[in-house]
C-alpha cells in the first residue's frame, strides 16, 4: 500500500539534472489552462525543431487553481531565431535579452534557455557581466532546459509545462513545495541573492500573493543583505514596488516588508517616521493599504499617486514640523518639504513626473481644503483632484489626525442642494465670527475709545 501511494512521487532519475516527469493524471494540467497563443508558440517552436516549454509563473499559478495572467516560453531558440520565426515579434532587454511575441493586446514574452556563467563569459561582455558584489549586470549566457532550471529563482517557478504531451518536467523540489505552501530558492540563498537583490523583494511578494511562507534557508539571509537593494537602479524598483502594492495584497506584502527589514530600503523616510510615531504612522499605511486592496480586489482603478501620497505622507509631515520649528510659516515649510521628500524619495525609486506631479499636488490640497469661505468651497470641489484629495482626507483622520471633522464637512458639503450649501458657508462665516470675538475678549476692562484690534 505504501508502494502504491508514493509511487507517482518516485520518479526515475539517471542524475543529479535529470528532472522528475510528471505525467497529465499526476498533475491534472492541461493545455486549456493556458490561453491558446502561448499553447501555439510553444508548438510552433517545436515543429521548428526547438525545445519550447510553459514554464514560471503560469505553470505555478495553475497549479494552484489560479487563473495565469501572464504567459512565458523557455526555448533551445535564440531571440534572433524567435524573431525569425514570428513576424509579429520583436526583441528587447540588453541585461536579459528575449523575444517578445504580439497577439493583439496578449504578449508571450520568449526567453532562451539560460545557463551559469564561466570565465570565459565574463570575458565577453556582451553575454555575461557582475559587479563586485555578484550582481549579475547581464544573463545572455544560453543553456540547456537542465541548465536554464537551475538560473531560475524559487523551485515553484521552475516547472516546464510540454504542451504536446501535457507533461510537467520539474528539476528541483517545485511540485512538492507547491504543494506545501513553501517560497524556496534554488541553490545557496545567499549568493542568488547577492546576484540579483531583487529576488528579496521577490520573495516577499510571493508569500503576500500566495499566502506561503518563506522557507527557512531562503528567509535567513534577507534581513543580513536588504541594504545589497541600495545598489538597485530607481526605475527596476520602481517597477517593483508597484507589483508589492497593486497586485491586491498590499497590506500583507506591507507586513512582511517590516518583518525582514526591506521597508526602510524603499521608504527610509517612512520608516524613520515609523521609528517617531508607531502607532500613527503604522494606521495610516495599513488603512491605505486595506483602501488599495479592496480597490484592486473590485477591479477598481487605483493610481499609484495616491499610495506614495500615502507612503510619503508620514516622512512628509516630520519635515515640515522641523521647518516650521526652524522659524519657516506653516504653508511654505510644507511645500518645502514636500519638494525635499519627494527630491530623496526618486533617488531611492524612480517615481515618474505624471504620479510624482499628482501626488504633490493631493499633498497642496490638504492646506487648502480647510479654506472654504466665499466661493472657494465651489472651487475646491470642481478641481480634478478634489476626489483623491478628499479620499486622502478621510484617510488621515482614520489614523488618528485631528482635523477638526473637515471630513464630515466636505462629505456634507458634496451632497447638499446650492441653498444648503449657502447655509453651511454662511455657518462658516459665523463660527469664525465668534472665534475672532472670542479671541479678542480683553483680559483687563479697556477704556471705550480704545481702537477695534487693539488690545
Amino acid at each position: 500500500m505504501l508502494k502504491k501511494l508514493f509511487k507517482p512521487f518516485r520518479r526515475q532519475r539517471k542524475g543529479p539534472e535529470q528532472p522528475t516527469v510528471l505525467e497529465a493524471h499526476e498533475h491534472q494540467l492541461s493545455c486549456a489552462d493556458f490561453s491558446r497563443n502561448s499553447a501555439n508558440v510553444a508548438v510552433r517552436l517545436q515543429h521548428a525543431g526547438f525545445q519550447a516549454y510553459l514554464v514560471g509563473g503560469c505553470v505555478r499559478d495553475a497549479l494552484l487553481g489560479i487563473t495565469p495572467k501572464d504567459f512565458d516560453v523557455a526555448t533551445s531558440a535564440t531571440p534572433e531565431q524567435v524573431r525569425q520565426e514570428f513576424r509579429n515579434s520583436r526583441i528587447i532587454g540588453r541585461r536579459f535579452k528575449l523575444a517578445h511575441v504580439h497577439f493583439g493586446r496578449e504578449l508571450i514574452e520568449v526567453a532562451t534557455f539560460r545557463s551559469n556563467h564561466s570565465q570565459e563569459d565574463e570575458s565577453n561582455n556582451d553575454r555575461s557581466a557582475h559587479d563586485a558584489s555578484g550582481r549579475i549586470l547581464r544573463d545572455n549566457v544560453y543553456g540547456s532546459m537542465e541548465d536554464d532550471a537551475q538560473r531560475r529563482d524559487f523551485t515553484m517557478n521552475a516547472l516546464y509545462f510540454d504542451v504536446s504531451s501535457e507533461r510537467v518536467y520539474d528539476y528541483s523540489t517545485g511540485f512538492a513545495d507547491i504543494k506545501r505552501g513553501l517560497i524556496r530558492l534554488i541553490g545557496d540563498p545567499e549568493q542568488r541573492y547577492l546576484e540579483d537583490p531583487v529576488r528579496m523583494l521577490r520573495a516577499v511578494r510571493f508569500a503576500a500573493k500566495l499566502d506561503f511562507e518563506i522557507e527557512d534557508s531562503t528567509a535567513e539571509p534577507i534581513r543580513r543583505l536588504a541594504h545589497l537593494l541600495a545598489d538597485i537602479p530607481a526605475a527596476r524598483l520602481y517597477d517593483e514596488v508597484l507589483k508589492l502594492f497593486l497586485s491586491g495584497n498590499a497590506l500583507r506584502t506591507y507586513e512582511l516588508l517590516r518583518e525582514y527589514d526591506l521597508f526602510a530600503q524603499l521608504f527610509p523616510g517612512t520608516a524613520k517616521a515609523l521609528l517617531r510615531h508607531p502607532e500613527n504612522v503604522d494606521r495610516l499605511l495599513r488603512n491605505a493599504f486595506k483602501n488599495t486592496d479592496k480597490r484592486v480586489n473590485m477591479d477598481r482603478p487605483v493610481t499609484p499617486a495616491f499610495l506614495f501620497a500615502a507612503l510619503l505622507w508620514p516622512s512628509l509631515t516630520v519635515r515640515a514640523i522641523s521647518l516650521q520649528n526652524d522659524g519657516m510659516h506653516p504653508l511654505p515649510a510644507m511645500q518645502e518639504a514636500a519638494h525635499q521628500v519627494l527630491l530623496e524619495q526618486v533617488q531611492r525609486i524612480a517615481v515618474p513626473k505624471r504620479f510624482s506631479i499628482p501626488t504633490r499636488e493631493i499633498w497642496d490640497m490638504q492646506e487648502r481644503l480647510p479654506r472654504r469661505a466665499g466661493k472657494r468651497a465651489d472651487t475646491l470641489l470642481a478641481h480634478p483632484r478634489f476626489r483623491a484629495a478628499y479620499d486622502f482626507l478621510l484617510l488621515r483622520e482614520s489614523a488618528g489626525e485631528d482635523t477638526q471633522e473637515l471630513g464630515n464637512w466636505w462629505t456634507q458639503y458634496q451632497d447638499a442642494s446650492d441653498s444648503q450649501r449657502r447655509e453651511m458657508i454662511s455657518n462658516l462665516s459665523s463660527k469664525s465670527t465668534t472665534a475672532r470675538k472670542r479671541r479678542r475678549k480683553p483680559r483687563t476692562s479697556k477704556p471705550k475709545h480704545t481702537a477695534p484690534g487693539h488690545e
